[in-house]
C-alpha cells in the first residue's frame, strides 16, 4: 500500500517514539507535582519540549502552550482573543480558504455576536496583501490567515500581511499546521502573533499541538476557554500529555535538522509526478500557485472523472485524498477550490497528492502508473469526458 496522504497525517517517526516510551512508564511524574523527582522530572521534560518547538519557529519556549491539536489552538487563539479583546472591537477578518477548525471558530465569533469579513483568494489560492489592509476597520481586532493550505499547498505572504497587520495595529494569527516541519517558519520575521500547531502533521503523535502566542511587542492577551487546575498560566488548563509532548518536542528537533533535505528530495517528486501526469493524460490541471507552495503537495484535477471515482479504483494500492481530512464525509465540492473560483466540476475532479518523509522514488513511480491506467480506464466509460471531447464547457 502506497500512503501518499501525509498532509491529513503523518507517520510517527520510529525515533520519535523511542523518546515517548519511557515517559509512559519509567517517568510517571505529573508536572504539576512540585514535592518530588518525579513531577520535577516530568517538568523538565515540557520545558526542553518547549525550547524544541520554539526553536523549530523562532519563538521563546515560554510562548509555547500545549494544547491537543491544531484544531483546539485555533478555537483559542480566536476565541480567546475574541473574549479578551472585547472592549477594542469585534470584527475579524479571514479568507475563504481557511481550514475548517478556523471556519467554524469563526462561525463561533459571529453567533457570540461578533463580525467575521471572509476575503476572496485569487485562482492561485493567494491573498492580495491589499485586499486585507482595505478590509481592517477601526474596530477590526484580529486578522486570521492560514500559512500553507492543507488541501493546495499554497503559501500565503506572509511576511506582507503581518506587515500590514503591524502599520494597522490589529493582531495576526496563523494555522501553521501545515508548514511547521516542511518550510523555514519564523513568526518573528513574519510578524505572526499566535499560531496553531500540530504534532501529527510533522511526525509526531496524534493528539498534541500547541499554540504560540507572542509575548512581547505585543504581548497578546488570551482568555481561557477551559477551567480548572491553573497549568500553563491558566490558559489552557488540565494534567499535560507529557509522553506526547515530549514527542512533539523530538519531532520538531528531527524537523530542523532534516527539513532543507526533504524540502529538496520532496519537491524533486513532486515535479516528477507533476510533469508525467500532464503529458501522459490530457486535461490534468494543477490547482493553486506553483511557485508559493509546499514542496511535497499537489492538487490535480483530472477532467472528466471525480475524483472519488479515481480514489475508489485505487484503494487498494494508492492512499489519496480528494481534501481535507477534518472534511472528507461532506459530498459538497471543496470549498478551498471554490473559493479560488474554480468550477464545481474541477473542484470535484481534484485530488490531493502529499508525499513525505518515507515515500520512496519506487512509490512515486508506481503511484504514476495506478493513476494514469485508472483514468484512462475510466474516462473510457465517463459521459462527462465525452462531452468534454465533445467541446462541451464542464460546469
Amino acid at each position: 500500500m502506497i500512503y501518499l496522504d501525509y498532509n491529513a497525517t503523518t507517520p510517527t517517526d520510529p525515533l520519535v517514539v523511542e523518546a515517548m516510551l519511557p515517559w509512559f512508564y519509567e517517568h510517571p511524574g505529573n508536572p504539576s507535582s512540585r514535592a518530588h523527582r518525579f513531577g520535577w522530572e516530568a517538568q523538565e521534560a515540557i520545558d526542553q519540549a518547549q525550547y524544541q518547538i520554539a526553536g523549530l519557529i523562532g519563538a521563546d519556549p515560554r510562548e509555547i502552550i500545549f494544547t491537543s491539536g491544531a484544531t483546539e489552538s485555533d478555537n483559542l487563539g480566536l476565541l480567546g482573543v475574541f473574549k479578551k479583546y472585547r472592549h477594542k472591537g469585534q470584527h475579524f477578518i479571514t479568507l475563504g480558504t481557511e481550514h475548517q477548525a478556523v471556519r467554524d471558530a469563526c462561525s463561533e465569533i459571529e453567533r457570540r455576536g461578533g463580525q467575521v469579513t471572509v476575503l476572496p483568494v485569487g485562482q492561485d489560492g493567494l491573498v492580495n496583501p491589499e485586499t486585507i489592509d482595505r478590509a481592517i476597520r477601526d474596530d477590526t481586532v484580529l486578522v486570521s490567515v492560514m500559512w500553507a493550505n492543507n488541501e493546495t499547498g499554497v503559501i500565503q505572504p506572509m511576511a506582507e500581511i503581518g506587515e500590514v497587520c503591524k502599520r494597522r495595529g490589529v493582531l495576526f494569527l496563523s494555522d501553521g499546521a501545515q508548514a511547521v516541519g516542511k518550510i523555514p517558519v519564523n513568526v518573528k520575521d513574519a510578524g505572526v502573533h499566535l499560531m496553531a500547531l500540530s504534532a501529527h502533521k510533522m511526525y509526531g503523535p496524534k493528539g498534541v499541538g500547541a499554540l504560540y502566542v507572542s509575548s512581547r511587542s505585543p504581548r497578546v492577551g488570551i482568555a481561557p476557554q477551559m477551567f480548572g487546575g491553573g497549568q500553563q498560566g491558566g490558559i489552557r488548563p488540565g494534567t499535560l500529555n507529557v509522553p506526547g509532548i515530549v514527542g512533539f518536542g523530538k519531532a520538531a528537533e528531527i524537523a530542523l535538522d532534516s527539513m532543507h533535505q526533504e524540502m529538496e528530495r520532496l519537491s524533486g517528486f513532486r515535479d516528477v509526478l507533476e510533469q508525467a501526469l500532464t503529458v501522459s493524460l490530457p486535461a490534468v490541471f494543477v490547482n493553486g500557485s506553483r511557485s508559493n507552495r509546499l514542496p511535497h503537495v499537489s492538487n490535480l484535477s483530472f477532467t472528466g472523472l471525480e475524483g472519488d471515482a479515481i480514489l475508489m479504483a485505487c484503494a487498494r494500492e494508492l492512499a489519496l485524498s480528494t481534501g481535507s481530512a477534518c472534511s472528507s464525509a461532506t459530498p459538497d465540492p471543496s470549498h478551498v477550490l471554490t473559493a479560488m473560483g474554480l468550477g464545481r466540476h474541477r473542484s470535484k475532479a481534484a485530488l490531493r497528492f502529499s508525499a513525505g518523509r518515507f515515500t520512496t522514488e519506487t512509490e512515486i513511480s508506481r503511484s504514476i502508473e495506478l493513476i494514469t491506467t485508472t483514468v484512462k480506464s475510466l474516462r473510457a466509460t465517463s459521459p462527462l469526458w465525452d462531452l468534454y471531447q465533445d467541446g462541451v464547457e464542464l460546469p
